[in-house]
């Protein structure tokens, strides 16, 4: 019931939206290909159902695929970042400063480079994402508590310890808040790498129905992607809530007995 009370004000703003939406256009008079009505939208979408489910997977499948190798990417810069005061004075500066160059401004590059097959979506996702990941995790590594550091030291631990027992734990919050903005803009980056060049995907199919005028196909597209980052978001937040739940103290009292 708690829950249910909790979810009733985004509900009823949802539902406010939907109406808004469906009696909104023909009111003012805009036209349907402009902005469509809710009905007109969903009836798109339930006939092109097929055709849109296969997008569906495949710019899905750019999204994950990007997601990864960010992942891995984001994940190993951050780790040499913090054990090496090279990498730290050049490596971390040169990240942040490659969010001063627009991302849509390179993606035409990852193009040229990797043509117009999966991977230059896959380039662009990994454009996208790779810099929350690699950044927040970073970050999450100088977190750790000194003084715990210390005292680790004074009782014997060796390298391997202190990361595992001291630096990882206190990195992983920022590696998990920095997959959950990861998650959302990876099919923003899919999107944007199926508009420069692709065969396929969601991105293609808001294209070409945009340069046809279908309104209303265009908005069931775009709706399709949303749900897609809804999603992916969501299951990054399992997976934070299991990896968290994992590290709980009673957790780990039952696994040290």
């Amino acid at each position: 019931m708690r829950k249910l009370a909790s979810a009733a004000p985004v509900a009823l703003f949802a539902l406010l939206l939907a109406a808004l939406w469906e009696i909104g256009p023909p009111l003012f008079g805009v036209p349907h290909y402009i902005i469509p009505r809710l009905s007109d939208v969903l009836a798109s979408a339930w006939e092109n159902r097929r055709l849109l489910g296969a997008h569906f997977a495949v710019t899905v499948g750019e999204a994950l695929l990007g997601l990864g190798w960010s992942i891995l990417f984001g994940t190993i810069s951050a780790v040499w970042i913090e054990s090496s005061k090279v990498a730290k004075k050049t490596l971390y500066p040169l990240i942040v400063a490659s969010q001063t160059v627009p991302i849509i401004a390179l993606s035409p590059i990852m193009v040229m480079w990797f043509g117009y097959d999966v991977w230059s979506k896959v380039a662009v996702v990994i454009l996208f994402t790779f810099f929350p990941i690699a950044v927040n995790t970073a970050d999450g590594f100088r977190s750790a508590d000194p003084e715990i550091g210390e005292l680790m030291r004074t009782m014997g631990a060796g390298k391997r310890d202190l990361f595992m027992k001291w630096k990882l734990p206190s990195a992983l919050p920022g590696f998990l808040t920095g997959l959950k903005m990861a998650a959302t803009i990876s099919v923003g980056g899919a999107t944007l790498g199926e508009w420069l060049g692709g065969e396929a995907g969601l991105g293609m199919y808001t294209k070409r129905a945009s340069n046809m005028l279908r309104g209303e196909a265009v908005f069931s597209g775009v709706l399709l992607l949303s749900l897609m980052g809804v999603l992916l978001f969501l299951a990054a937040q399992a997976a934070e809530r299991a990896i968290l739940a994992g590290r709980s103290p009673g957790n780990a009292g039952k696994s040290q007995t």
